[in-house]
């Protein structure tokens, strides 16, 4: 088998454009992944284009050989572009023999994941919206919720701010009790010491961790955090390769990893973090804040992992249209999400609806402005 063409799309969401691709092979079979990084789409459109030269005619059915050509002709970099064709191929490869890829890629551990929602806040940054917006997620059947209350906070806050963010925080705890864990997002706002004082305030709310509480490629400033608070710190979106996770896990005090799927290289290279990991360990919560393909892709990961804590899910409160770009797409019920047992990836793209949401300039998350938490395209 070879590939042969391969086919680029931009989604508009309004607060991150999502950038999919489809590869094409002399078989007929094709298989899609997502590109998507960060806040920037169109140069990795074009990225994707530059790449092609290092997969157009080889086998799909060897990723890991479509990869290291990719990863040595960028000079052994990693990007979300290179990261949407490996998962591709996977696709492919199931569709070809017919098999899912958590089949591929050992089996199941787990037949459903639970999941945590994220993107729910869309709305004032007030304690009391906040506590209505996390009962109603609970009434869906959520048991773990993620959310910044920090607002606009870089490096250092403000006494007002700092007790606001902490009055939003005692708010959901007390409106969902016990019925939720409670994931603190610190969208590596803070310096070391803002995020200890800030960490051993969370204590008394008992959260399951707080996420990037300082710039999460700093790994110096993350294990002297995590050795000053007793909540447990997660991190690791930022991380490009396999050796900065085992630069974070020999510290032996940071036990949480969030590999970003697609900035790390695709599905082989994040299933070989998750065994590093394991070898330290750890548990595993992939990043997740793409589109619902994305959920996909870790959803085939997470099942087949040992060492699995929960998954990152959007899908829910993302826009109307969200799932209609997709055909098959798994939603969460109750606080769950199954796997695909379809080939591959077990979804495919709606490209009719797809063409309905073109990109957008101005689709971009501002997280040090105010009111970034409405996810609103700015006017």
């Amino acid at each position: 088998m070879r590939i042969t063409d391969v086919k680029t799309y931009v989604v508009g969401n309004p607060w991150k454009n999502w950038v999919f691709v489809k590869l094409f092979t002399d078989e007929g079979i094709t298989g899609i992944g997502e590109a998507t990084g960060s806040l920037s789409a169109m140069p990795i459109v074009e990225q994707l284009k530059e790449l092609s030269r290092f997969y157009i005619g080889m086998d799909p059915l060897n990723p890991g050989r479509i990869y290291d050509r990719m990863y040595k002709g960028l000079f052994l970099i990693n990007n979300s572009a290179m990261g949407a064709i490996e998962i591709a191929c996977w696709d492919i490869i199931g569709k070809k023999y017919n098999i899912p890829i958590w089949q591929m890629l050992g089996g199941k551990y787990h037949d459903k994941l639970r999941v945590y929602a994220n993107g729910w806040y869309k709305g004032p940054r007030d304690p009391i919206f906040f506590a209505e917006r996390a009962k109603e997620l609970v009434e869906m059947g959520y048991t773990a919720l993620k959310f910044d209350p920090f607002g606009k906070a870089y490096r250092f806050t403000d006494p007002a701010d700092e007790k606001l963010s902490l009055k939003i925080i005692r708010a959901v705890r007390d409106a969902v009790g016990d019925k939720a864990d409670l994931l603190i997002e610190g969208h590596d706002r803070f310096s070391v010491s803002t995020a200890i004082r800030i960490g051993n305030a969370l204590e008394e709310f008992e959260p399951m961790w707080f996420e990037t509480p300082v710039m999460s490629t700093d790994i110096s400033a993350l294990v002297a955090v995590a050795k000053a608070i007793k909540v447990p710190v997660a991190t690791g979106e930022k991380f490009h390769r396999k050796d900065e996770f085992a630069d974070l896990l020999h510290h032996r005090v940071i036990d949480i990893i969030q590999p970003e799927t697609l900035d790390v290289g695709g599905i082989a290279e994040t299933k070989k973090v998750c065994g590093l990991a394991e070898a330290f360990e750890a548990f595993v919560a992939c990043h997740q804040a793409q589109s619902p393909l994305n959920t996909v892709v870790n959803a085939h990961i997470h099942a087949t992992l040992p060492n699995f804590l929960i998954q990152e899910c959007f899908d829910d409160f993302l826009e109307p249209w969200s799932m209609d770009i997709f055909v098959d797409m798994p939603r969460v019920v109750n606080g769950y999400i199954e796997v695909p047992n379809k080939p591959g990836l077990g979804i495919d793209l709606n490209e009719e609806e797809i063409a309905k949401h073109p990109y957008g300039q101005d689709n971009f998350l501002r997280l040090f402005e105010d009111g970034w938490e409405t996810r609103a395209r700015e006017k």
